[in-house]
């Protein structure tokens, strides 16, 4: 089962993501985390990713590909895998269906979380506050200016996605509003769907 989950910084990509990895044990792959582990492997993509970083620079679309491509081999993938934060525009996402075509594999899913802005920013706030009142660090995006900041980037550069994804038919929207234990149950019941197919 090899899916991707779209939808704004604070939707709840994260803790459904957490409990996909539980219920179908496989991996939730975070372009951040491929790269580090990249470079410190000392890959060829990753020595490539190491000095442009080094030198400042982003690392482009064919390099992240790159190490998408070479994570998706390891053994814990082969079942399949959730792509969480990646790809972030629609160049990455022609990029990625390429590269899984190459494989002779496909996404079985894109599912997007909807959500109302105005209130993602209340739940973030909310989020800080008692994060804070636990005595914790608050995480540096987790204020409401950073916050919508990061809201208006994700607008621009990654909610095309969504039209992108329905034009092949994959995109299931899923409303990110609910309570968390209904989100999970709606998602459940389509990844459930989706696994049944592929076993009969």
């Amino acid at each position: 089962m090899r899916i991707i989950l779209l939808g704004p910084p604070g939707a709840g990509k994260g803790t459904q993501s957490e409990r996909i990895v539980q219920r179908y044990g496989i991996p939730q792959l975070s372009t951040g985390d491929m790269l580090r582990a990249a470079v410190a492997a000392g890959t060829p993509v990753g020595r490539e990713a190491k000095a442009i970083m080094e030198s400042g620079g982003l690392v482009p679309d064919a390099v992240v590909v790159g190490i998408v491509a070479d994570r998706i081999e390891e053994a814990d993938a082969k079942p399949g895998f959730i792509l969480d934060g990646f790809p972030r525009t629609v160049e990455q996402a022609r990029a990625l269906d390429a590269m899984l075509a190459d494989k002779g594999i496909a996404l079985d899913a894109v599912v997007e979380f909807v959500v109302d802005e105005n209130a993602l920013v209340g739940r973030i706030a909310k989020r800080a506050e008692e994060t804070a009142a636990k005595g914790l660090p608050v995480r540096k995006d987790d204020t409401p200016e950073v916050f919508k900041t990061r809201l208006e980037a994700y607008k621009k550069q990654t909610a095309p996605l969504s039209d992108y994804y329905a034009g092949t038919g994959l995109l299931k929207q899923l409303d990110g509003m609910k309570p968390i234990d209904a989100v999970t149950t709606e998602v459940t019941a389509l990844l459930d769907g989706y696994r049944e197919a592929v076993a009969s």
